[in-house]
């Protein structure tokens, strides 16, 4: 495959990424956008020249045109979609989380397998300059074994509203919509070792807190009062070679301050991936600080899209493997799903 014809479904506010950035790669060709929303389609397709709008995705997929398609919708259709774009012969980037449940996760992987289509689900950290970075410190035993990691993403006020605070349609809050990044993330990190189980709590006390003033923050295309999510939620979830990983996020918390975190420590070496990477070590007997120059030391929002779509485009033309395989995607979902049950039961869950 020479260019590759890509699409997007959804032109919802993750949208814009996708379509800058295949927009901005030379191998990409933007054929197609579809939404329920015509006219949020139609002005999608109007800012990035796109010459085909749909609002049904069903014929957006008969097009023989679209090779590739990112899903960008609901979580609640991720998996209808992403399996009916792989049976219709189309490669696929879902965004995170790849769908609700682990039932759902299993059909799409199997649909992967039976297509033998390239999906990538959207765990674009993995692809953030400082983890690509950290990544190869790991890799090449600079850190050792890693046996504890902690993952943290704490917003004071950030519930988007919308369809992330319907559970019906996103699945779970903070957990499910950042907690899946910065779980992944630290997981990606220390190996992708198997879970052999999790404790997790959710708590649901502040609601959307949408009696605040003078503070700004993400919301959602469709804006709305409905809040049926936790606030926050956190676990720890234990491997089967006896690391561990500790996690806590939330859309609403009593804090000073957002922030994000990602801390990685093995028996040679320690990192901080998240605010900004630094490793730790021993050297001569003395404990130093290494801070890599990189240009970009933290996350960087758009540059990491870009390289996520570049990633995609490449393993559409069959240039690679991606790093973000649906295997990966089933395993995260059996994580999240397992912190629900926990906290509903009020009890470990083993794997």
């Amino acid at each position: 495959m020479s260019q590759v014809k890509a699409a997007v479904i959804g032109a919802g506010s993750i949208s814009d990424v996708h379509l800058n950035s295949y927009k901005n790669n030379k191998d990409a060709e933007l054929a197609a956008i579809c939404d329920m929303n015509e006219e949020r389609a139609k002005r999608k397709a109007e800012a990035y020249g796109i010459g085909k709008v749909y609002v049904d995705y069903h014929q957006f997929l008969e097009d023989p045109e679209i090779d590739a398609v990112s899903v960008c919708t609901w979580n609640n259709s991720h998996a209808e979609i992403s399996i009916a774009a792989l049976r219709a012969g189309k490669h696929v980037l879902c965004e995170k989380p790849l769908c609700k449940t682990v039932e759902e996760a299993l059909a799409v992987e199997a649909a992967v397998r039976e297509s033998g289509k390239t999906l990538q689900v959207g765990y674009v950290r993995r692809l953030g300059m400082n983890a690509q970075v950290l990544k190869k410190f790991i890799d090449a035993g600079d850190l050792g074994e890693i046996y504890y990691a902690k993952a943290s993403c704490l917003r004071r006020l950030g519930n988007p509203g919308g369809w992330f605070a319907d559970r019906e349609r996103s699945g779970g809050g903070p957990l499910i919509d950042l907690g899946v990044h910065v779980i992944d993330l630290a997981w990606y990190m220390m190996g992708k070792p198997k879970v052999s189980s999790v404790t997790g709590n959710s708590y649901r006390r502040l609601g959307n807190r949408s009696n605040i003033r003078n503070l700004s923050y993400y919301k959602a295309a469709d804006e709305g009062d409905r809040n049926t999510v936790e606030d926050l939620a956190n676990a720890l979830i234990r491997f089967e070679n006896g690391a561990s990983l500790f996690v806590d996020v939330s859309f609403a918390l009593h804090a000073k301050e957002d922030r994000i975190s990602v801390e990685l420590y093995g028996d040679r070496g320690g990192a901080e991936l998240e605010p900004r990477l630094a490793i730790a070590t021993e050297m001569h007997d003395t404990i130093v600080n290494l801070a890599p120059q990189i240009d970009a030391p933290t996350f960087d929002f758009a540059d990491g899209f870009q390289r996520e779509i570049d990633h995609f485009i490449e393993c559409c033309q069959g240039r690679g493997k991606t790093l973000s395989p649906v295997e990966d995607g089933v395993e995260m979902m059996k994580i999240l799903g397992a912190i629900y049950e926990s906290s509903a039961k009020g009890e470990e869950i083993r794997f």
